[in-house]
């Protein structure tokens, strides 16, 4: 786990690595999300954002912008576990956290070439006006069917005997 933890960055480290990255010529592809309890689903579109470019950078909603998202009982695994979690995974090459309820301000710090979000996003992703200004690309990943954190904790719950 020692080398993932390198993997995770502050928001300015990364804004700094990324305009490192920028300059040698590679093109920086970000994706972001809960990633409350990690599953295939997330592996799926994790590999396909990575398949995209050159680096890719997570980031993770904080425990409160979670909790403002999904309910008090949320998240499952605290924030600092969920970015060792995704740092592990080798498609990840940096992972960071962001307050906000969407992570707008954030993609206009780190200013990625490509901006990916699972196709349940279509209606609306945050950061596509900054991304597409650039001549970046807005691509939504492929869903994999009944896998999500919702439907887990429901089948956990479901099964989890009465107190």
């Amino acid at each position: 786990m020692r080398d993932a933890e390198k993997k995770i960055m502050t928001r300015s480290a990364l804004a700094e690595e990324c305009n490192r990255l920028r300059a040698a010529g590679r093109r920086i592809v970000f994706t972001n999300g809960c990633f409350d309890l990690v599953h295939a689903g997330h592996a799926s579109t994790l590999q396909f954002a990575r398949s995209q470019g050159d680096v890719l950078v997570v980031a993770l909603n904080t425990d409160a912008s979670v909790r403002r998202l999904k309910g008090p009982e949320r998240p499952m695994v605290d924030e600092r576990n969920r970015a060792r979690m995704i740092a592990a995974l080798e498609c990840v090459d940096y992972v960071t956290w962001f307050d906000e309820d969407e992570p707008k301000a954030l993609v206009s710090e780190l200013l990625p070439d490509v901006l990916v979000k699972a196709s349940d996003w279509a209606g609306y992703v945050s950061g596509r006006d900054i991304v597409e200004a650039r001549g970046g690309q807005v691509l939504l990943a492929p869903m994999v069917p009944g896998l999500s954190t919702t439907i887990l904790i429901a089948k956990i719950r479901a099964q989890s005997p009465a107190p």
